[in-house]
């Protein structure tokens, strides 16, 4: 519906109630999108305050609660883009089936390429000052002047909108695949074949296994030749090296609709996947804290397949405890998870200068690194989610946000 938070990213498109019968909304991955959005935040805040300079402000942890920091964005890295990517697959044929290939193409451009495009220009100049101060300092240092297009044009990426990038790549390859035969794979479509939309086929304990297995070696081979480190300049993709594990959950997504697995996935399921992921964690970290980090990134090393092996189990188990989680204890809202329901992926437009202004805010505030975040993340995720209400009541902006 027009106005729902993520309907530009993760949700299929807005439709008039008379032009289709109502179907019940699935208030658990409404409430699931903002949890995972929250959790945007704080990882971003996570790495504002540890020892991974990945984000446009930073102060490197001076104490030993920086390293908590650092495993906090590990553990969120191993499978919450994934998550998202997920629920993005699973509202795709939806859309694509009410719509048909163009008109599904042209929401995505809107939904998507608006407020990407939003961000390119607006807000990351606005977030991107502070570098821009830096970097001017260090050439006027050596005598040298930085015009700041030169630096916008330099420094140009999407910043937290790679997501957004990279789920509009999706979107169209979806509908190329759909318009280029492969019907029987991944459904039918159009209007008069809408009541075959969902077949209930219950997900086996063996495809998940397998799917964990190909996941992990997959991830793996692809880091022989994209390790951790690669940054990819312009696209500005934080992480390539994920990139399996998120088209992998977005062809998953389209399954779960089609099949009805979200809906059938037994509890013991659910439960299972916490429990692997927990072992799998345990048997892991004793690993990780042993060995050089270098060896982790990729290379086709063993570490790194290690590495691979408990991502991919604990992206796998976390995806399917929370889904049986929310569906079962988490599956209503009031009027507060409502409004956060319908302003998260705004949130996720536009926390990054937020974050940055918190930062600035409080940098002369001394304190360890942990509560700094706690501090800094407390005030972030109320702020953020004020800056998206205001934003949204912008003239024609909840159409796209």
């Amino acid at each position: 519906m027009t106005g729902d938070p993520t309907s530009a990213a993760l949700q299929a498109g807005a439709e008039p109630a008379a032009a289709r019968p109502a179907r019940p909304r699935l208030l658990y991955i409404d409430n699931l999108r903002i949890t995972l959005t929250a959790l945007v935040v704080l990882h971003h805040t996570a790495v504002t305050y540890g020892n991974i300079p990945a984000w446009y402000y930073t102060e490197p942890a001076k104490d030993g609660s920086g390293l908590l920091l650092d495993v906090f964005v590990m553990f969120n890295q191993a499978f919450f883009m994934g998550f998202f990517f997920m629920i993005a697959g699973y509202f795709t044929p939806a859309s694509y089936d009410r719509k048909g290939a163009r008109p599904f193409f042209r929401d995505r451009l809107k939904r998507l390429g608006i407020p990407l495009l939003v961000f390119l220009l607006l807000l990351r100049p606005l977030t991107g000052l502070g570098g821009y101060a830096d970097m001017r300092a260090e050439f006027a240092a050596r005598g040298e002047a930085l015009p700041y297009w030169v630096y916008y044009v330099l420094s140009w990426d999407a910043g937290p909108l790679w997501f957004v990038e990279v789920l509009l790549v999706f979107a169209v390859l979806y509908a190329l695949v759909r318009r280029g035969g492969a019907r029987r794979a991944l459904g039918p479509a159009g209007e008069n074949r809408r009541a075959a939309v969902q077949v209930s086929r219950p997900l086996r304990p063996l495809t998940v296994v397998a799917f964990t297995v190909a996941l992990a070696v997959g991830t793996y081979l692809w880091r022989i030749v994209v390790p951790s480190d690669t940054y990819v300049p312009f696209l500005g993709l934080p992480t390539p090296n994920f990139m399996p594990q998120y088209a992998s959950f977005f062809v998953l997504g389209v399954l779960a609709y089609r099949r009805g697995w979200a809906q059938s996935l037994p509890r013991v399921v659910g439960w299972g996947g916490f429990a692997v992921a927990t072992v799998a964690t345990l048997a892991y970290l004793p690993f990780v804290v042993t060995v050089d980090t270098a060896t982790l990134v990729g290379h086709g090393s063993w570490q790194s397949l290690v590495t691979a092996a408990w991502e991919s189990t604990f992206a796998v188990g976390m995806v399917l405890g929370l889904t049986v989680v929310f569906r079962e204890r988490l599956n209503r809202q009031g009027a507060t998870a409502a409004f956060l329901s319908r302003h998260a992926f705004a949130v996720y437009v536009i926390h990054a200068p937020v974050l940055v202004g918190l930062g600035f805010a409080f940098r002369l505030v001394h304190a360890p690194a942990a509560v700094k975040f706690a501090l800094v993340g407390a005030l972030a995720l109320p702020l953020c989610w004020a800056v998206a209400y205001a934003a949204r009541r912008l003239p024609r902006a909840d159409r796209v946000l």
